[in-house]
């Protein structure tokens, strides 16, 4: 099975095991990008990972608009105990405390306890929850910001009332006597959620947050080491000429499964080798791309090479290059390759052509011609004039110039067919003149000091195509000449 690497650009042969190994490895590839992807996403996603639930808020002005969370959870299993270990996250010691002391109250109801000594404990809490952010660590300001938001509409249906009295007045024996049910049912489903989401994670020697998704990763980068190594040092070994480092510059994009940072840049090796493997067809991709980096650089380009080659010719002239070589070109040397004249040979090509192809094909269009022009002139003659006044002249006029006509192209095609038989003294005599109208010209050019005139005006030629071409294609549209080329490779196509 033939194959076009579509990096090298180079036709691979892949046998059916080479193939469904190359699959085997983008697949591979694909997996610890995912993965890679998910550790990324993974903290600024977490609290849908710790909840299975999503929550928006749109906002605009002073307008704020909640859209329920859905009724039930999207993810089957809570993952956040497991990956929280891979982000060195742990629960923190403050609100974990909190939320123990709540289901603390919430035992001490069900069962009849004393819950006046919970609730002074959670009115502390509250005060030095409000006080001291403990969500700044995990730079979840914002949902503390909430918290507080819903506690002051709640209490006291104003958004900017204080947040540490409508803590001590949720968290009171007057306020649960009444109905502590729905308020434990609201602290449950609007404040404890929000609680649970903070984290404590701690910072390492390298002033970065513990992170140890390296462990995770590790596997990969032994098996894609393994396998970068084997397979340049195998192209090594094919390939005359290439040596082990030239062969890794070959599989460059295969470096970032290596890299420890900016492990999001391993999309570039997987699209490859997924379309390598013919597990995606990147084809019409990279068309549109093309076509869009032509279609923005095609004008600019064309432009400038147009110009710079249109200076350089003025150049020439200015400097008198053209003179030089229509004076010099005679006193130098010429270098014949093969011993032959080819202007003298193209000229008797194109005569030998005209004579045995072209002419008698139009031998009746020339007599025609011929005949009308000698028409003409036997009429004004006055002898032809008297003769048609006889009976039977206008037939005998038309019969002379007939054969006149046809005598004339007999004669000249006859002449011609001469010149275009091999002839040593015609080749001679053909060589001689045209050696001679080159001298002939050169010297009367520079005789009659026309050249300067000759430089000015290609000069100024020159100049007037470089303004009026770059105006028009200023405004030509590179996407129409993209669509044209579009329907004539279509067009190639259905035909």
């Amino acid at each position: 099975m033939i194959i076009t690497n579509r990096v090298t650009g180079t036709k691979v042969n892949k046998s059916p095991g080479r193939l469904w190994f190359e699959k085997i490895m983008a697949i591979l590839a694909l997996i610890n990008l995912m993965l890679v992807f998910f550790d990324l996403s993974y903290v600024p996603l977490r609290d849908f990972w710790l909840q299975g639930r999503v929550q928006l808020f749109l906002k605009l002005g002073v307008l704020e608009y909640k859209i329920p969370p859905t009724p039930l959870k999207v993810l089957p299993i809570n993952i956040t105990p497991g990956y929280d270990l891979v982000k060195g996250i742990e629960p923190h010691r403050f609100t974990s405390d909190y939320l123990r002391t709540v289901a603390e109250l919430n035992r001490a109801i069900a069962t009849g306890g004393k819950i006046e000594p919970i609730l002074a404990e959670l009115r502390d809490k509250s005060t030095e929850m409000v006080l001291d952010n403990p969500f700044q660590i995990a730079n979840k300001t914002g949902t503390l910001e909430r918290i507080k938001r819903k506690m002051r509409l709640h209490i006291f249906d104003n958004k900017n009332a204080s947040a540490t009295q409508a803590f001590n007045i949720f968290w009171s024996s007057g306020n649960l006597s009444e109905n502590y049910r729905e308020e434990l049912d609201f602290f449950a489903r609007e404040i404890e959620p929000l609680i649970a989401t903070n984290y404590f994670r701690p910072v390492g020697v390298n002033g970065k947050p513990v992170d140890y998704f390296g462990l995770l990763d590790f596997p990969f980068f032994v098996i894609f080491g393994l396998e970068f190594l084997a397979r340049t040092w195998y192209i090594s070994r094919r390939y005359t000429g290439i040596s082990w480092f030239d062969a890794m510059l070959w599989r460059w994009y295969d470096v970032f499964f290596l890299i420890p940072v900016f492990r999001w840049l391993r999309v570039i090796p997987v699209v490859i080798r997924l379309s390598q493997a013919e597990l995606i067809d990147l084809s019409r991709v990279r068309k549109q791309v093309s076509q869009g980096v032509v279609a923005n650089i095609a004008q600019d380009v064309t432009e400038v090479v147009v110009i710079q080659l249109i200076n350089q010719l003025q150049s020439s002239i200015t400097r008198g290059e053209l003179t030089n070589f229509l004076i010099e070109s005679n006193q130098r040397q010429y270098i014949d390759l093969n011993d032959i004249d080819e202007v003298r040979e193209i000229i008797k090509l194109i005569f030998d052509l005209v004579v045995k192809d072209v002419l008698p094909k139009l031998q009746d269009d020339f007599e025609q011609l011929l005949n009308h022009s000698i028409n003409r002139g036997l009429n004004e003659s006055s002898a032809f004039q008297a003769l048609q006044q006889l009976p039977g002249g206008n037939q005998i006029s038309s019969n002379v110039s007939q054969q006149i006509a046809k005598q004339v192209y007999q004669s000249l095609y006859r002449s011609l067919e001469i010149v275009v038989e091999e002839d040593p003294v015609f080749d001679e005599l053909l060589k001689n003149i045209i050696n001679k109208f080159r001298m002939v010209m050169r010297s009367e050019i520079q005789a009659q000091n026309s050249m300067k005139n000759l430089e000015y005006l290609l000069s100024a030629l020159l100049e007037e195509i470089k303004v009026n071409y770059v105006v028009r294609l200023s405004r030509t549209n590179i996407e129409d000449i993209l669509e044209q080329q579009r329907v004539l490779l279509k067009t190639a196509k259905e035909n």
